[in-house]
């Protein structure tokens, strides 16, 4: 990345450069990010091919002014914190479905290492909103919930990311590319089992809470109070641009993802 793009991504998180490379940074960098970059899945069932190539990830989140899912979202947020000074490692992990770990490649996340190893992760939807420590099984409170880094007792290295007890996902530790994601990125965009295929998300927190556009629904969540709106599509749009900043031309369609 170009000095120019990096102050650009910065500005979108609404935050002027130059900035240190320190968990001081970091943390709130990654507050902005999920604040600012909506986890969305809209270019499968807009017709856009997704490709991990780092500079149209970033163009899309920053030029572009789109989120995306996690290969994506962590993707541009690993680039972007690369050009800023700090020490990035790429990492697959698979997310726990039904009781059961899904394949590594599922999911993508980062180890930032500072004065410690920390887990980023500004694309799984609803997750901790700060960096957590990598290198402690204790408690780590955040406003999401009370989140556990626990080492898997198969003697592999892996760790499992736990909140409110529950598991979300299972991490290696063994470093990755970009490139490593691509088969299982190709995969959310057009298998019928894909998660992503056959339904429509644009999520992102609030100070309060969440709120969330699947197809014509609205879900707004605050203070653990939950209303839901149906939209009529000029609504959605309308929706589009004024809760997640998002500019279409037409709605994207629900089930047109998948071969």
């Amino acid at each position: 990345m170009d000095h120019d793009l990096v102050v650009d991504y910065l500005r979108r998180l609404g935050v002027e450069a130059p900035v240190r490379p320190d968990i001081d940074t970091l943390r709130d960098l990654h507050r902005r990010h999920l604040k600012a970059v909506p986890f969305e899945n809209l270019s499968i069932h807009l017709g856009e091919p997704i490709v991990l190539d780092e500079k149209l990830l970033v163009d899309k989140i920053v030029r572009r002014r789109r989120g995306g899912f996690c290969y994506e979202l962590n993707g541009a947020f690993g680039t972007l914190l690369s050009a800023l000074g700090f020490p990035v490692t790429l990492l697959a992990s698979g997310v726990f479905d039904d009781g059961h770990v899904r394949p590594p490649f599922d999911h993508l996340v980062l180890r930032v290492d500072l004065d410690r190893p920390w887990l980023v992760d500004v694309g799984f939807g609803q997750n901790a909103r700060y960096p957590l420590r990598l290198d402690s099984t204790d408690d780590q409170p955040d406003p999401d919930g009370v989140f556990r880094v626990v080492p898997v007792e198969d003697g592999s290295g892996d760790l499992d990311l736990l909140c409110d007890d529950e598991p979300l996902y299972r991490i290696e530790t063994r470093p990755r590319r970009l490139i490593d994601f691509e088969p299982f990125c190709w995969y959310h965009q057009t298998s019928p089992d894909s998660p992503f295929t056959g339904k429509l998300v644009c999520s992102r927190p609030t100070p309060t809470g969440r709120i969330t556009l699947s197809d014509h629904e609205l879900t707004r969540t605050e203070n653990d109070e939950r209303t839901e709106q149906t939209l009529t599509d000029d609504e959605a749009l309308a929706a589009y641009r004024e809760l997640f900043g998002i500019e279409l031309d037409r709605l994207p369609s629900a089930g047109s993802g998948g071969s």
